[in-house]
């Protein structure tokens, strides 16, 4: 009877351990996993593999070793997006970072002729509001001064980001200058940079007015002092931005938050997808993640699966439209 219970407990425990990592059924947890940041080092992609892939997953043990990470940068993440496409679309150990700014350019066709169709949307696991940021001596010391001196010249106040001219860093602070009254919108000298570290030192360095990034990408120069943050496009306070005010608060009525998620290659087995959407799923609801989401100025936001794919082609949707409203696409 001892024997019989014994293995009654041992197949239970089976079933369930395969039920809840399907892609484990026939084979140990994968190692050798890789996670593929679509930008240069210091930005939100990178952040996004770093952290909750690279450091957490090996930590929560759903991969075998540590987790590999690239940067790729190129094109605002088209030169990843198409590598992933054309060269490892059956890669089942290859997760890839994302965010509002990969559906914004899958919206205005950026990255050419790829669609959502061709990858597989995974899940998000937080939300990276935006910021306005100017340097430590710089001149602008609210919004309403940064606004005033894009009124009455533009030129004069270039600002930086981390996306493609008309891409999502771009779009909040077009979006900031709308709300402000500004018509010519293309009026707005925006330069963009390949990755959040290096436009963010353009303002650390007195070359550019302003950066428009996400919280996440400026946690550290606000910590040594070198930045001050004059807006969060956030509907509330941000604890790790202290007081900062929202853009609401001071009048413009703007929330642009910026989702931090994974996709994988399309071809794929379900077996592979289903157990990336648990590891995902995973980390958001750890304790690690969540303190570590929070030190890094991240707001809980989470989506997996069919509901996440659901959620980026809505997204898509959304920002095709806005685009064409604000003259950015026909």
């Amino acid at each position: 009877m001892k024997k019989l219970l014994v293995s009654f407990l041992f197949i239970f425990c089976l079933i369930g351990f395969v039920g809840i990592n399907p892609v484990l059924s026939d084979q140990k947890k994968p190692s050798g996993c890789e996670c593929l940041a679509p930008a240069g080092a210091g930005g939100g992609w990178d952040f996004t593999c770093r952290v909750p892939a690279a450091q957490l997953m090996p930590k929560l043990g759903l991969v075998d070793g540590g987790m590999k990470v690239v940067n790729m940068s190129g094109s605002g993440g088209g030169k990843a997006f198409s590598h992933v496409v054309t060269t490892r679309n059956n890669d089942e150990k290859l997760i890839v970072a994302a965010s509002a700014a990969t559906a914004t350019r899958l919206a205005q066709k950026v990255y050419g002729d790829f669609k959502a169709d061709d990858v597989r949307w995974v899940g998000a696991l937080g939300m990276d509001y935006g910021v306005i940021v100017v340097g430590k001596n710089s001149p602008y010391k609210t919004l309403d001064d940064l606004i005033a001196q894009l009124k009455k010249n533009p030129r004069k106040a270039p600002i930086v980001g981390a996306s493609s001219v008309g891409g999502w860093d771009h779009l909040k602070m077009l979006l900031v200058a709308k709300e402000a009254g500004i018509k010519n919108l293309r009026s707005i000298n925006y330069i963009p940079f390949d990755n959040g570290g290096k436009a963010l030192l353009e303002v650390v360095s007195g070359r550019a007015a302003a950066f428009t990034g996400d919280t996440s990408e400026i946690i550290g120069q606000l910590e040594a002092g070198e930045v001050r943050v004059l807006a969060v496009l956030s509907d509330n306070h941000i604890p790790v931005l202290g007081d900062t005010k929202t853009a609401k608060e001071q009048g413009y009525n703007v929330v642009g938050g910026n989702w931090r998620a994974f996709y994988a290659p399309a071809g794929i087995s379900d077996a592979a997808y289903d157990y990336w959407v648990m590891a995902v799923k995973t980390v958001a609801g750890s304790p690690e993640w969540t303190e570590l989401r929070e030190k890094n100025g991240l707001a809980e936001f989470t989506s997996f699966g069919k509901d996440f794919d659901i959620f980026v082609r809505k997204q898509i949707e959304n920002v095709a439209n806005l685009s064409k409203e604000l003259n950015i696409i026909k």
